[in-house]
């Protein structure tokens, strides 16, 4: 076995050890602030507001964990940011199939036009005042439907799937279904989706955690707190002074809300994360090859 390797000169073994140590540096970058944020949530808040904290919990406890479960707020702005996730990832992912399928087709007339549209207006916007007003005339500003259509179709995310299946599927397919006198449509849902499952697992992680941790759309249309998905409560937690407490529904634990707003803070940037953190291992295998076909966009 030994006769099989490699042996590595001077300059390739120094290269190794300034990689590796490198790249252990920044991986401890990296999970420090997560293990500090875990560790704060399960601190006491003095131990907390005094900077006990750093690697390991001190003087466990989940009072920062009761705080935000009788917070009534967090409920909602779980089940809004739910709602928002859920139907807004399902209405861009059928925008950007539906767009992306003509646009890798040659065939398709006009199809270098209708990209430069699309294209232009990833460099160029109408603003924020056009997108309110238009949100306005449709009657839907203080609607949830209003964060749901704001920005649904990605352009970059069209592009990404329209290179896979112009670049990934043979065209070859195509015509050997039309001779089976298989439809466009059936053609697209039949064959080519069940085909895509790698790059429609990436564009589905895209979109979903952006809209989960989406906060500026629903801070300029809504006005209703109980319409706040789950980041605006985020915010303001974050913010104390913004704090309604007769949002907290567990009279017994009023009292300590002041001492123990830090580690409430911590607490609920956790239960935040949480479900993108669960999901992510789920699509973890497909997303290095995602990444790669998006990687030309030609």
């Amino acid at each position: 076995m030994d006769k099989n390797k490699i042996a590595l000169c001077r300059e390739d073994r120094i290269m190794s050890v300034v990689v590796n140590t490198i790249m252990i540096i920044l991986v401890l970058c990296i999970a420090f602030p997560l293990v500090y944020v875990v560790s704060c949530s399960f601190s006491s808040g003095t131990a907390v507001s005094e900077g006990k904290v750093l690697f390991w919990p001190v003087d466990f406890s989940l009072i920062g964990y009761k705080l935000v479960f009788s917070y009534r707020l967090v409920w909602s702005g779980y089940a809004n940011t739910i709602f928002i996730t859920v139907v807004g990832t399902a209405l861009s992912m059928i925008l950007t199939i539906l767009a992306a399928y003509p646009l890798s087709r040659k065939n398709f007339q006009g199809r270098n036009i209708y990209l430069f549209i699309f294209m232009f207006t990833m460099f160029f916007s109408g603003g924020i005042i056009p997108s309110y007003l238009l949100m306005v005339k449709l009657k839907l500003n203080g609607r949830l439907w209003a964060v749901v259509l704001n920005g649904a179709l990605s352009i970059s995310n069209m592009i990404i799937m329209r290179t896979f299946f112009a670049n990934s599927v043979p065209g070859e397919l195509l015509d050997a279904a039309r001779i089976d006198g298989i439809t466009d449509f059936k053609y697209l849902f039949k064959i080519l989706l069940p085909l895509s499952k790698a790059v429609i697992a990436v564009i589905v992680l895209y979109y979903a955690v952006g809209r989960w941790n989406s906060y500026f759309s629903a801070m300029i249309y809504l006005r209703d707190r109980n319409l706040y998905p789950l980041q605006l409560v985020l915010r303001d937690v974050l913010n104390v002074s913004n704090i309604d407490l007769s949002q907290v529904t567990d009279e017994s634990i009023l009292a300590e809300l002041r001492r123990a707003s830090d580690t409430m803070k911590y607490a609920l940037i956790i239960v935040s994360s949480v479900p993108v953190l669960v999901a992510y291992p789920f699509v973890m295998k497909f997303f290095e090859k995602g990444v790669m076909i998006g990687s030309v966009k030609g």
